[in-house]
């Protein structure tokens, strides 16, 4: 992939959910949520101050973070869809 964002924006993609229920119900894609939850896979350089200093970004390529459901741009590169964002609309980074 050659795309590389800009400013304070990041590229995530989508982690899949369960497709299945705890009790073995099998959940249709048209019924399915889209997911909130995603890898980083490449990050901007980070957003300027006021005097022009470059304030780096807090999240890092290979991160899994939370956004909201609404959030971002879904855009489609080689066939795969990614969604590019500001930092600012990420709400958590999931700790292992």
């Amino acid at each position: 992939m050659n795309l590389r964002p800009l400013h304070d924006r990041v590229i995530i993609k989508r982690l899949d959910n369960e497709t299945k229920t705890a009790s073995g119900l099998v959940i249709p894609d048209t019924a399915a949520e889209k997911p909130d939850q995603g890898e980083i896979l490449a990050v901007g350089t980070g957003k300027k101050d006021d005097s022009g200093k470059v304030i780096p970004l807090d999240v890092k390529v290979g991160d899994r973070v939370l956004f909201g459901k609404y959030a971002g741009q879904t855009v489609k590169v080689d066939g795969n869809e990614l969604l590019v964002m500001r930092e600012e609309d990420i709400m958590a980074v999931v700790q292992k």
